[in-house]
């Protein structure tokens, strides 16, 4: 017989009952849960949960997602959470979803919307490329960066609309490495940027181009394909054979420059979208 708990805050014993299924499941790397939906096996299981959902408030609404046997109790009691919160829109991350996963989500109310590719190839390019690049410094290359990140994303509903606090909040992380964020300027202003990300975790390493963009007033110039290539090429310097990106499944153009570059789809990740009503 299976049950659901829901935790507002994990203690020790949780973590370490969880180890196993938070290992084996893909983690936003900035993501801190409102609330963790713990599902338990009391007759068949050994412990551990066999399935956890995790409840994360944002910028733009919540934001859901799941690990190991998940059914649609699980799914519904993670929506439920939103719910006596006061609801509101609400995307469902699922990695390399299958059928199973549509059917739950649409089980508690939340319909297919965006599928992003993960898209992969080998390192190094060997593909020449001309283009300055320097690396970012900190305390000094905010405030320029955030004005072109959100102009060019001025339409993204996660990478759009930054402040400082958010930026920072990523020079935090443990994996962050201004040498592997790289700046482009033409006459002394940022034109555009390729930060990267290496995922030391993964077998083998991923070296990851984490957000790529030109500002809008140098678009047409060629930038974008060089960018990427500077970044594969710091990747490659790092001793890293594999070079990944993530790209929305409907941006025709940006998935034809990564295949006409050599990338694959590795494989998809889907939202599912809904507005929970309180």
């Amino acid at each position: 017989m299976r049950r659901t708990e829901v935790k507002r805050q994990l203690d020790e014993g949780d973590v370490a009952a969880l180890s196993p299924l938070l290992d084996a499941a893909e983690k936003d790397d900035t993501a801190q849960a409102y609330a963790t939906v713990l599902a338990w096996d009391d007759e068949h299981g050994d412990g551990r949960p066999v399935a956890f959902a995790q409840v994360n408030r944002g910028r733009n609404g919540w934001a859901l997602a799941y690990g190991g046997h998940a059914d649609a109790a699980l799914v519904q009691a993670a929506v439920d959470v939103v719910r006596q919160e006061g609801g509101g829109h609400t995307h469902l991350w699922v990695n390399r979803p299958t059928d199973a996963d549509d059917e739950l989500a649409r089980s508690a109310g939340l319909l297919r919307g965006r599928d992003l590719y993960q898209m992969r190839r080998p390192l190094p390019v060997g593909e020449p490329y001309d283009l300055d690049v320097r690396p970012f410094v900190v305390s000094q290359d905010e405030a320029a960066w955030l004005e072109v990140n959100n102009r060019a994303f001025h339409w993204h509903p996660e990478q759009g609309g930054w402040d400082r606090a958010i930026l920072e909040a990523r020079e935090r992380e443990p994996w962050f490495d201004p040498q592997g964020f790289l700046l482009h300027e033409v006459d002394g202003r940022l034109a555009g940027f390729c930060w990267t990300k290496v995922h030391a975790d993964h077998h083998p390493p991923l070296g990851e181009i984490y957000v790529i963009a030109t500002d809008p007033d140098f678009q047409g110039r060629g930038l974008g394909r060089r960018l990427v290539l500077a970044g594969l090429d710091h990747l490659a310097g790092q001793g890293l054979t594999v070079g990944m990106l993530y790209v929305d499944a409907a941006n025709a153009p940006a998935v034809h420059l990564y295949k006409d570059m050599g990338f694959e789809v590795d494989h998809v990740d889907r939202a599912y979208v809904g507005d929970i009503t309180p």
